[in-house]
């Protein structure tokens, strides 16, 4: 079962705790600047949300790189960088809607999120479970239509 990572925004409250948990991971060191999740911060409204790599299946990124540097990781579902592949041209940050790959300068190559190899540390690290790692099935358009179906019972005949 393909499992994803659902984030409440109203659960985050900006601790970084996912940030320094990713990047640890990652590199060995405690630096968010080098994490695959960022949390963006909504000043004016007061609020800040986490956000990373959607894993989507249309991923844009893995087609359009020239080297297939990014492939699918069959076990997670995610599309991961091969670090030994990637020649750091930048298409797929370009590619991305969501702006989720990030190009490291000082490497010369993109990373993104690769969901820990399915245990992913961002969600372990958040204390107020506003990043969960659950069965995919419950994160996106089936639940919305479950939902609208509950909302209008005219829809569900």
């Amino acid at each position: 079962m393909q499992k994803s990572l659902h984030i409440d925004p109203a659960k985050c409250t900006g601790c970084l705790q996912c940030e320094m948990a990713c990047s640890y991971e990652h590199t060995g060191i405690i630096n968010p600047s080098k994490s695959r999740i960022k949390v963006f911060d909504f000043e004016h409204e007061g609020r800040k949300v986490p956000y990373t790599c959607t894993q989507c299946s249309e991923a844009w990124c893995m087609q359009s790189c020239p080297v297939d540097a990014i492939v699918l990781d069959l076990a997670t579902g995610a599309k991961v960088v091969k670090e030994s592949t990637c020649v750091g041209c930048k298409v797929c940050t370009i590619a991305c809607p969501f702006g989720t790959i990030n190009y490291m300068a000082d490497v010369g190559k993109v990373q993104k999120c690769d969901l820990c190899g399915g245990d992913p540390e961002c969600a372990k690290a958040c204390p107020t479970g506003a990043i969960t790692y659950i069965d995919a099935n419950w994160t996106g358009l089936e639940r919305m239509r479950a939902w609208a179906a509950k909302a209008n019972p005219a829809a569900a005949a």
